[in-house]
């Protein structure tokens, strides 16, 4: 799955999202394939929710790791204006920090001193 991630980036583009990824994977297709899926579908939810209360915003993604290390995704934006009323709101990052947590990792959300909102997760990539 992460070796789709450019694809994911660029629908985000085509809807208007700037994104600008830095990936550090010295090969995506080594990365185990339930690591993968649950790094993709952090990015897919952050890339979702940057569009949902930052429009127009430019989200910065990184993803990085090493077998033995761990893989590490983050995603942040600028704050804008006051928290979204939308319905459901944050339900999204509750069901993904329970698949982070089945997976063994960890997932934290918080709001940055730059004024920044940043999602970032961290799961095990064995040796």
């Amino acid at each position: 799955m992460l070796c789709d991630l450019p694809c994911l980036v660029q629908e985000s583009q085509d809807a208007g999202v700037q994104v600008m990824l830095a990936d550090d994977l010295p090969e995506p297709g080594a990365v185990p394939a339930a690591v993968s899926r649950t790094a993709y579908r952090i990015v897919q939810e952050g890339l979702t929710n940057a569009r949902k209360h930052a429009e127009g915003q430019p989200v910065a993604l990184s993803v990085a790791g090493r077998p033995g290390e761990g893989l590490v995704v983050e995603i942040s934006n600028p704050i804008i204006g006051r928290p979204s009323r939308t319905p459901g709101t944050g339900t999204g990052l509750i069901g993904l920090a329970e698949r982070v947590q089945l997976a063994g990792g960890r997932l934290d959300h918080d709001r940055t001193a730059a004024g920044r909102f940043r999602l970032h997760a961290w799961l095990p990539w064995p040796p």
